[in-house]
């Protein structure tokens, strides 16, 4: 059975290879973006999580071309990263409002539907870095820890409707925002990973796809790290 899915954030990197691999395994995807388009082979639609009314129209342009949204991906995230007692409060509350209240807008609007369907599946792309911490990101670790919380919780209030609930918890992965890191930011973090490698942005979407079938019904208010082992006993 073909279903709908819309990755939140959907234009590059992990998003990106999320939607390839979704749409490989024969579901109808869309994405959204906020800035750059993503390639013109895929139905895309501007959307600032940010903003409910943007979250709003971009469901519903989803839902006029492709059918009802079945599968919700969030995986639209800003970093800010600062020592905590350098860090400005916008620089707090901005990464928390587009990583963590964006996928509650998202969540609100796509369970709507999920809730008339008595099936649906949410998947929060999280990290590593929410469940051990890391120096100078006070504000993105919280954000993304956060994700838990309202994942878990919305597993209790919708588990019984079909609908389920999950967090996929990347570590470092090949993509444009850490291809903007120093050789030495590199350097400690491959340090610090068991496996010695980053991930490929496919290996993240592999288990994001694996979580959206029926074959994972009976997984909800999970956190699954794909990480190289880097988040051992967190």
């Amino acid at each position: 059975m073909s279903r709908t899915a819309i990755v939140i954030g959907g234009n590059r990197g992990i998003g990106l290879a999320t939607a390839r691999a979704l749409i490989e395994d024969g579901f109808r995807v869309a994405v959204t973006y906020r800035d750059s388009p993503p390639p013109d082979d895929i139905f895309s639609a501007r959307c600032d999580v940010r903003d409910s009314s943007e979250v709003d129209a971009a469901f519903s342009a989803v839902e006029a071309e492709l059918g009802q949204v079945e599968i919700a991906i969030v995986n639209a995230g800003i970093t800010r990263d600062q020592l905590m007692l350098r860090m400005d409060e916008d620089d707090f509350t901005s990464v928390v409002d587009t990583n963590l209240t964006g996928a509650y807008r998202v969540a609100k609007r796509a369970t709507k539907n999920m809730l008339r369907a008595k099936w649906g599946r949410l998947i929060f792309i999280s990290s590593a870095v929410a469940l051990r911490g890391e120096r100078g990101q006070a504000n993105y670790a919280a954000s993304k820890a956060g994700l838990i919380g309202l994942a878990r919780s919305l597993t209790r209030e919708l588990g019984s409707r079909n609908i389920t609930a999950n967090v996929v918890a990347p570590g470092f992965t090949e993509t444009d925002m850490t291809g903007a890191l120093t050789a030495e930011q590199r350097a400690h973090m491959l340090a610090h990973i068991p496996t010695g490698r980053a991930a490929q942005p496919d290996e993240v979407a592999a288990a994001v796809c694996f979580l959206a079938t029926d074959r994972a019904a009976y997984i909800t208010g999970a956190v699954l790290p794909v990480d190289g082992g880097v988040g051992m006993g967190h």
